[in-house]
């Protein structure tokens, strides 16, 4: 073989491991599962947060009516 031949198959070898790497995708999919799992989390807080803020306020005002019995 000639060198400029093996020089360029080298090279399209080099190109050919560049292409097949898949470190950039596995990034990319674990970047996109913290944003969907994000996304529920303010979702979750969104639709739940009203009603926990209210059952809150209930349990505070049970608990201000309790009395201590004295000794």
């Amino acid at each position: 073989m000639t060198t400029l031949m093996v020089s360029v198959l080298a090279f399209v070898s080099g190109v050919k491991d560049r292409l097949s790497s898949e470190k950039g995708a596995t990034a990319t999919e674990y970047s996109l599962l913290i944003a969907f799992i994000a996304f529920l989390i303010i979702g979750g807080v969104s639709a739940f947060g009203g009603a926990l803020s209210g059952w809150f306020t209930t349990l505070g005002t049970t608990v201000t009516g309790w009395t201590v019995p004295g000794p």
